[in-house]
């Protein structure tokens, strides 16, 4: 299948020598669209992650391909093509508007710099179509300025003007962090009706599991620029193998009486963490052996299931091939990575 998007041996390093992406590798089969969250703490290098993929960010290392195509190396023609076929949704709804224009700007702009309309009627239909497609009615929205509309309606809006470019790769980050818990909802199931209806492939970046289980088809947990678990959305969060995905599984308030939080007992220990060669969350995890600080682990598949975590307590469980990983993921979706020492 050809890849719509691919991260190859990725690693990014800031100014000052933090590794936000540690060698890190995955692709997503352009005839296979679903939605993939890329979760973590903060400083888990999730963002980072996805402004590589948006292209604003170019790697110390490695390449990340859309289409095949260098995005370090896209001419002008080809980075316009980009900027319509890859959209984002970013964390803060209020940051997006210029508060001198009508919202209607933000989408008058789009139809104009990409030729999407012949005329002006044209253009007003299908901004109102991509309005309603969000659960927005144009008449109480266009015309009017951000700071007249809510916090959803204006994160609606830009979900809405991606859906008027049609893209074929949205990047969502932490699209819902700064709306309200009842409108969450709304915005998760206007992005689910992306993949769903219009077969557009989601990444999802996020810290809140909760929402990742209910949106999500597949899933990779980062811990400090590297990968941890991945694999189906409902096997990882039903039933964590990694002890760090343990930890931020227990931290989730379950709607369970007979669910107590912490009841998995991973200790954070105190102290300040020490980078060595092996792995690195060893210096917090409760299951820690000596050769968790002497090397890396591989991607074990535990119980041959369809995931992945990189953790010795599975060392009698195979590993992921390296070069051929297409089983992880049934719609099309693989992964990879290659774990190296941290600097």
């Amino acid at each position: 299948m050809a890849k719509l998007l691919e991260l190859n041996n990725v690693t990014k390093v800031f100014k000052g020598g933090t590794v936000a992406l540690d060698d890190i590798s995955f692709s997503v089969d352009a005839d296979a669209p679903s939605v993939i969250t890329v979760a973590g703490e903060s400083g888990s290098g999730k963002s980072t992650l996805g402004l590589m993929t948006l292209g604003f960010l170019s790697p110390s290392s490695g390449v990340v391909q859309y289409k095949g195509q260098d995005l370090q190396k896209l001419n002008s023609s080809e980075n316009v093509r980009l900027r319509k076929e890859v959209q984002a949704i970013f964390q803060d709804p209020f940051a997006v508007y210029n508060p001198f224009y009508k919202v209607d700007h933000l989408f008058d702009e789009a139809v104009k710099n990409f030729n999407l309309a012949s005329n002006r009627t044209e253009a007003r239909q299908m901004i109102e179509a991509s309005l309603e497609s969000v659960g927005l009615r144009p008449d109480e929205t266009l015309g009017r300025f951000p700071h007249q509309l809510s916090g959803g309606q204006r994160q609606r809006l830009v979900v809405a003007r991606a859906l008027l470019l049609q893209p074929r790769l949205l990047v969502a980050d932490e699209p819902v962090s700064m709306v309200d818990a009842s409108l969450r909802a709304t915005i998760l199931k206007s992005l689910r009706k992306l993949n769903d209806e219009y077969k557009i492939t989601i990444l999802y970046i996020t810290h809140d599991l909760t929402t990742a289980y209910h949106i999500s088809d597949y899933i990779i947990i980062l811990y400090k620029g590297s990968i941890m678990e991945a694999g189906d959305v409902d096997a990882v969060i039903r039933d964590p193998k990694h002890p760090y995905t343990q930890l931020l599984i227990d931290s989730i308030p379950w709607p369970d009486l007979q669910r107590t939080w912490g009841q998995q007992e991973i200790i954070m220990p105190d102290g300040t963490e020490k980078m060595g060669s092996g792995c690195k969350f060893a210096n917090r995890c409760p299951h820690v052996m000596p050769i968790c600080k002497e090397s890396l682990p591989p991607l074990y598949q535990p119980e041959g299931q369809n995931r992945v975590a990189a953790c010795y307590l599975y060392e009698n469980s195979p590993t992921l091939p390296k070069d051929d990983v297409g089983q992880l993921f049934n719609a099309g979706t693989t992964l990879k990575t290659t774990p190296v020492a941290a600097d």
